[in-house]
């Protein structure tokens, strides 16, 4: 499947876009008053990148057969993927005031039962690169690898589970070149640094033991990100990740790389200096 080519117009429309989604983001943690600030601001450009130029998808018509399917393993950074798809059209971005509150859509790990625009239901990490291993060895089972591809997100501190790894060592074996993994890689997890809690260095030769191709990337960059996944797409002979380096709490520059910002929210006052700074981002 070709890509659209990527314009320098076009990236400042996503950088302008990814800003949105990051406003989006504060307010509607703000309003909820829990859930996870650093993850979700690091990953806007990821997600916007994919929504906005990447992903095979209709919001008009999300359940479309020959659509791609996007796993959020890390559910805990589910309002940059509500973000995400609002402003792609797929509820009303005023739904996004609802985060976390009672009888929401919008609960605090992605649940598909509520919002059926989900392709899966996450919160226990691990989780969600099983299920899109299974995604994609199902496509190549019925022949329909070559229509769409299967992308799964994961954080980095997500993979001190086990589970992931059974999961790589399964796919790389199957020569799953339909699936691509993309990991949020910005060093921090709840309780500290990665590297302090439990080392993942060297992460993407870890990777590549298990029959994986890898490719390193700035998570900050369109075009880097963009040719990234041309490159996926090239690959043919075993699935792929691809190693988005973040700056967590990306966008705030008082919030940037902080490991307490992985799970609290900001007071009003903290919002109100981080949409001013993101205003001056535009």
């Amino acid at each position: 499947m070709l890509m659209a080519f990527l314009s320098d117009k076009k990236i400042e429309e996503l950088k302008i876009q990814a800003n949105e989604i990051r406003k989006s983001i504060i307010r509607m943690l703000v309003e909820a008053g829990s859930g996870h600030t650093a993850g979700p601001l690091d990953m806007a450009d990821v997600f916007t990148l994919f929504y906005f130029h990447v992903l095979r998808h209709d919001p008009k018509n999300p359940s479309w057969e020959e659509r791609d399917r996007l796993i959020l393993s890390n559910g805990h950074i589910a309002p940059v993927l509500y973000a995400s798809m609002a402003h792609a059209g797929y509820f009303p971005v005023e739904e996004l005031k609802t985060l976390r509150k009672f009888g929401t859509r919008l609960q605090g790990h992605p649940h598909r039962e509520y919002l059926p625009y989900l392709e899966t239901s996450s919160g226990p990490l691990g989780a969600g690169l099983s299920q899109a291993v299974g995604m994609a060895l199902a496509d190549k089972i019925d022949e329909k690898d070559g229509d769409r591809h299967i992308y799964c997100f994961l954080g980095d501190g997500e993979l001190d589970e086990g589970n992931n790894w059974e999961a790589i060592m399964f796919a790389g074996k199957n020569k799953l070149n339909n699936l691509i993994a993309i990991v949020d890689r910005n060093n921090i997890q709840i309780d500290g640094r990665t590297e302090d809690i439990m080392p993942l260095e060297p992460l993407n030769k870890k990777w590549e033991a298990f029959n994986w191709h890898t490719i390193l990337v700035d998570g900050h960059d369109f075009k880097e990100l963009n040719e990234a996944i041309e490159e996926a797409h090239r690959i043919f002979d075993k699935p792929i990740v691809i190693i988005a380096k973040t700056i967590a709490s990306k966008g705030v520059k008082e919030w940037e790389g902080d490991y307490r910002w992985h799970g609290k929210v900001p007071t009003k006052e903290e919002s109100e200096m981080a949409l001013k700074e993101l205003d001056l981002n535009k």
